[in-house]
């Protein structure tokens, strides 16, 4: 009775998921070449705002179908209030494409609207790539270190993307949401990584040291957010399928203070200070993870 449950859910939800994306997405793109067409400062925030109300549209109505199609309880908990007219940065761990979603729907109505830091190849995903381009949200093109060596003039390039967009984000309350771990969690990329931590993958400092290093004294705080799905082993398939019972979303608020902000690739004492720093928020959030999943 489940399986036939999930085959009636799973085309009807997944249709109704991928035409809200291209309703919200359409919108932002038409507006994103109004605003690329008409370089005037004022009416381009104008624009943006419209846009960012848009955005926040898809993260709402998206969550408010997976609840229809979904017998599920969403926990959030939250140690501190949040505004909109303050800087965040989150940190989070990314489990499934789904994250996304939630993190777009969680921020709606308690903080700026986030910018994610994209990997290059998503500026072609129908609706998604061009959406976040018209949003100013930064494509990061990620080269292996083999690469890089071969290559040394690559040496840097995504920090260079990073400063850069970093400085877009000056003059208006902004979320910055870093995916510490790089990439989604898997059991073969977790194997293969050789992570210490059970439920995560290796923090990546890099990115976000240094986007404290350009924007440290903007963020009010950092949101380190722990995001799981109990008894689901995969999150968007179940979600789709109506399986998906419960989602949790944890969120410390942390201070930005000076020792975590500084210059972490030419000087060797704050890198390590710096790992340690983030090595032991992943061993925290690593073990909420097995107290929930349990």
């Amino acid at each position: 009775m489940m399986l036939l449950r999930s085959y009636i859910i799973f085309p009807i939800h997944l249709f109704l998921q991928l035409f809200n994306l291209a309703v919200w997405g359409l919108l932002v793109i038409a507006f994103g070449i109004v605003k690329l067409l008409l370089p005037i400062r004022s009416v381009q925030q104008v624009l943006l705002g419209i846009m960012h109300r848009l955005y926040f549209s898809f993260g709402i109505f998206s969550v408010a179908l997976i609840k229809v199609f979904n017998r599920i309880e969403i926990r959030i908990e939250i140690d501190q209030a949040l505004s909109k007219q303050k800087w965040y940065l989150i940190t989070a761990n990314h489990v499934s494409y789904l994250d996304i979603i939630l993190l777009v729907d969680f921020c709606a109505p308690r903080i700026p609207p986030p910018k994610f830091f994209l990997k290059k190849q998503l500026i072609w995903l129908p609706f998604v790539g061009l959406a976040a381009w018209a949003l100013d949200m930064p494509f990061m093109r990620r080269y292996s270190q083999a690469f890089v060596e071969r290559h040394p003039h690559l040496r840097g390039k995504d920090i260079e993307t990073t400063k850069r967009y970093c400085q877009r984000y000056i003059d208006k309350p902004t979320t910055v949401i870093n995916f510490v771990e790089g990439t989604r969690f898997t059991p073969a990329k977790h194997s293969a990584r050789k992570s210490p931590f059970s439920h995560l993958m290796r923090p990546k400092a890099g990115g976000i040291a240094f986007t404290l290093s350009a924007m440290g004294e903007l963020f009010s705080n950092i949101l380190d957010i722990t995001i799981a799905y109990p008894n689901s082993k995969h999150p968007m398939m179940d979600m789709l399928c109506g399986r998906m019972t419960t989602i949790i979303i944890d969120v410390t608020t942390l201070p930005v203070t000076q020792e975590i902000i500084g210059d972490y690739f030419e000087n060797p004492e704050f890198q390590t200070r710096f790992q340690t720093w983030l090595n032991a928020l992943w061993e925290k959030k690593n073990a909420r993870m097995r107290a929930w999943m349990s």
